[in-house]
């Protein structure tokens, strides 16, 4: 599974001029679930994004986690960052997991940030969405979790 990370001062999502998913200061999380992606790929990815320290002490250091600050989460599906863009003029999406496999790990994934962080928020998958954000700094992080192979 792979992320893109945008700490922010606020963001918020739209569909069809309906506000559907709204933060604070926190992380804007676009996520793409990629073929072979299983919940452990989720998991670690969860774990790494809550935990990573990308905001900013009182000394001005970026020391302090999501978590720490008490900032919001908004969690965007977006098959599109598994764009393959090495031949060609237009981007290919065959890594991208299928759209049912995409769908059951985006859902999976918002469950575990909604039992581990206390705000969340997202857009809706498979939708024409507008993403407004304040990007803070700016800030923008990939994290990327290549799926775990079988024990040998």
């Amino acid at each position: 599974m792979m992320a893109l990370l945008q700490r922010v001062r606020e963001a918020r999502v739209e569909v069809a001029g309906e506000v559907v998913g709204q933060i604070g200061a926190g992380l804007l999380v676009l996520v793409c679930a990629e073929r072979g992606d299983t919940d452990a790929e989720a998991d670690k990815l969860l774990a790494k994004l809550l935990k990573l320290r990308i905001f900013s002490d009182e000394a001005g250091k970026m020391n302090r986690s999501v978590q720490d600050i008490g900032g919001g989460l908004l969690l965007v599906s977006q098959f599109t960052l598994a764009a393959d863009t090495t031949a060609g003029n237009r981007p290919g999406f065959s890594q991208a997991a299928a759209p049912e496999d995409g769908r059951r790990l985006f859902d999976y994934f918002v469950a575990q940030a909604r039992s581990a962080h206390p705000v969340v928020q997202t857009g809706r998958f498979a939708t024409d969405m507008q993403v407004h954000l304040v990007n803070d700094g700016p800030v923008t992080i990939p994290l990327r979790i290549a799926p775990m192979l079988p024990k040998i």
